[in-house]
């Protein structure tokens, strides 16, 4: 029987790369995106299912998992990929954004995990993998959002692991470093106010290291191969790192401790 993935997020990067590699694979493949009549290249590949849905409204939700299991009759394995960066000054960011950020990476991942529950109960199987980032065990300056929703991810994923397990479900979950997307130009939100002067210096620096770091990251397809890894290796490890910088980082995170990390970390950005 052939098996069957839904996808968040999967109109580019991390998502669209995961799509591809999966129907390559033989699988059948729900994309779902917030706009699937600016989608072609998916839409023509066979098995493919492009699907409306809006991980913070719950009706696309609900629609895009009734009409996956409509077209392929079921789900074996869910992805929860779309997601938001927020970053910024905390004084700098406004109300709307900071919710933003944790309805679309918290709520969206909660949302569409609920909406999936009940078929995979009523089977006894199913997989949950759940995009996190390094940064969902590491933070850096001026992210308290977004790492605070990662770190989030984190929390509720392996929380979650343990009740999935009395219903034959697994969680994993995925930990990419930067990546080279478009995720930049699409995705992040950067909230600043050249007024408060005292936080320019820190913000200059954060962006000359994300635009290094974006040139240098991992290819989307390298981040999609962990993934088919976590979902096809029947084990039932909860954490895998996706990208040479990640793995650097999270090791170095481990064996220095929080004093030594965070201060080489504040000496980095000039703290």
């Amino acid at each position: 029987m052939t098996n069957t993935i839904l996808i968040t997020g999967a109109s580019s990067g991390i998502g669209r790369a995961t799509a591809r590699l999966f129907q390559s694979q033989g699988w059948n493949v729900v994309a779902t995106m917030r706009s699937p009549e600016r989608e072609a290249d998916l839409s023509d590949l066979d098995r493919v299912l492009v699907a409306r849905l809006d991980v913070t409204d719950e009706a696309t939700v609900d629609a895009a998992v009734a009409q996956g299991l409509d077209h392929f009759g079921r789900i074996d394995v869910l992805l929860n990929n779309a997601g938001v960066g927020a970053y910024g000054p905390l004084e700098a960011t406004p109300m709307d954004t900071v919710r933003r950020q944790f309805d679309t990476n918290v709520l969206g991942v909660l949302r569409v995990t609920k909406a999936l529950i009940p078929h995979f109960r009523a089977n006894r199987a199913g997989l949950i993998v759940n995009v996190s980032s390094m940064g969902g065990r590491i933070a850096f300056p001026l992210g308290a959002l977004y790492h605070g929703t990662k770190f989030a991810v984190e929390g509720l994923s392996e929380a979650l692991s343990f009740e999935m397990a009395a219903i034959g479900v697994r969680v994993k979950i995925v930990e990419p470093g930067m990546v080279r997307t478009d995720f930049v130009d699409r995705s992040l939100v950067f909230s600043n106010d050249e007024r408060l002067t005292e936080y320019q210096p820190l913000v200059e620096r954060l962006m000359a290291s994300t635009a290094a770091g974006q040139a240098s990251g991992s290819d989307p397809l390298a981040v999609a191969a962990t993934i088919l890894r976590a979902a096809t290796d029947g084990s039932d490890q909860l954490r895998y790192v996706a990208g040479s910088d990640a793995e650097a980082l999270l090791a170095r995170r481990s064996a220095e401790g929080d004093a030594d990390f965070q201060g080489s970390l504040r000496a980095m950005f000039g703290l």
